[in-house]
């Protein structure tokens, strides 16, 4: 547990320094994401942006399983 807990806490930190280069990339912008805007409401459902980051996060612990 607390190897995990420090790797989830170093992968916070890493994904916060990098911020500022990662909302340059395309990710919540992909065809397949839900956005709905009226007039008072916008809607934003990043379903495509989930599916790639699930997949990608489901091979890396694939890769340290094996």
């Amino acid at each position: 547990m607390n190897r995990i807990l420090i790797a989830l806490g170093t992968i916070l930190l890493v994904i916060g320094l990098l911020w500022p280069w990662l909302q340059k990339l395309p990710f919540g912008k992909l065809p397949g994401d839900i956005l709905i805007e009226k007039e008072t409401i916008r809607f934003y459902f990043p379903l495509m942006t989930s599916l790639i980051i699930s997949a990608v996060i489901s091979l890396i612990f694939w890769f340290f399983r094996k």
